[in-house]
């Protein structure tokens, strides 16, 4: 009961800070279920879930970030600037 208690209040401390917790809710779900079973080392999968699912977060943003073109801004369209 009180790892049960325990997992449950660090998922609610990791949903409060959703900056920080790209990633990290899925993968500690995900780490304290196979944490769980094998071994009941729920915390400890959570744990590494959490910062493996934070790490592949960030290594996608960085390559979506590098996938957006380097200009910036778009020129607008269906505008024009001459007079007519």
């Amino acid at each position: 009961m009180k790892m049960i208690l325990a997992a449950a209040v660090l998922t609610l401390g990791a949903a409060l800070a959703p900056a920080q917790a790209a990633g990290c809710l899925k993968g500690a779900a995900v780490g304290g279920v196979g944490g769980h079973f094998l071994g009941h080392h729920g915390l400890m999968g959570a744990a590494a879930g959490c910062a493996v699912g934070h790490h592949e977060a960030a290594k996608h943003a960085r390559q979506a970030a590098a996938a957006q073109p380097a200009g910036g801004t778009a020129p607008a369209t269906g505008t024009s600037s001459a007079p007519e």
